[in-house]
């Protein structure tokens, strides 16, 4: 299995941080660094997450820091060339603060995302059952989440966002 790591910020309600839950369930391990052999979940990563990965990481690490600051904060060149920057494909939020915003998922959401388009559907389901809401998440992305988990490249993944989120994509890059 592919370890787990969370990069804790500390920007947001410690109370309503997935990561924090994940940790203290043991889920997930905190960190101070990125190693590089880590994929790092970054949404403003060049390249897209995609099962190929999984030959070239021993772990996950999830930045955890709020959305308001992600901008800022996550377009720092630290977080985008160490480890192996990755950002999940276009999905749907479960989680109650961003309830079906594309793209704003919580640490949970993007970890799971990430496992399951690596072929670990068992593990992405298991971090999400530790949230009320956390079947929300797959019950909106289930069927791009499948299509995201067999497709054999990253341009096979582009393909599947814009078929699933096309006019969404648009109108928020438009």
């Amino acid at each position: 299995m592919i370890q787990s790591f969370a990069l804790l910020l500390n920007q947001d309600d410690p109370k309503k941080c997935s990561a924090l839950k994940l940790i203290r369930f043991g889920s997930v391990l905190p960190t101070h660094s990125i190693r590089h052999n880590m994929l790092v979940l970054n949404p403003f990563a060049s390249e897209v997450v995609c099962k190929t990965d999984k030959t070239m990481a021993d772990s996950i690490c999830v930045i955890d820091c709020s959305w308001n600051k992600a901008e800022g904060v996550l377009t720092n060149h630290k977080y985008l060339t160490k480890g192996i920057p990755r950002k999940i494909p276009a999905m749907l939020a479960g989680n109650p603060i961003n309830y079906a915003r594309l793209g704003r998922l919580s640490s949970v959401e993007s970890l799971s995302a990430c496992y399951y388009v690596l072929g670990e559907k068992k593990i992405a389901s298991s971090l999400l059952d530790k949230f009320k809401w956390g079947h929300t998440f797959l019950e909106l992305n289930h069927d791009a989440l499948e299509d995201y988990s067999a497709a054999e490249n990253r341009k096979d993944i582009m393909r599947i966002e814009l078929e699933y989120f096309g006019r969404y994509i648009l109108e928020k890059n438009g």
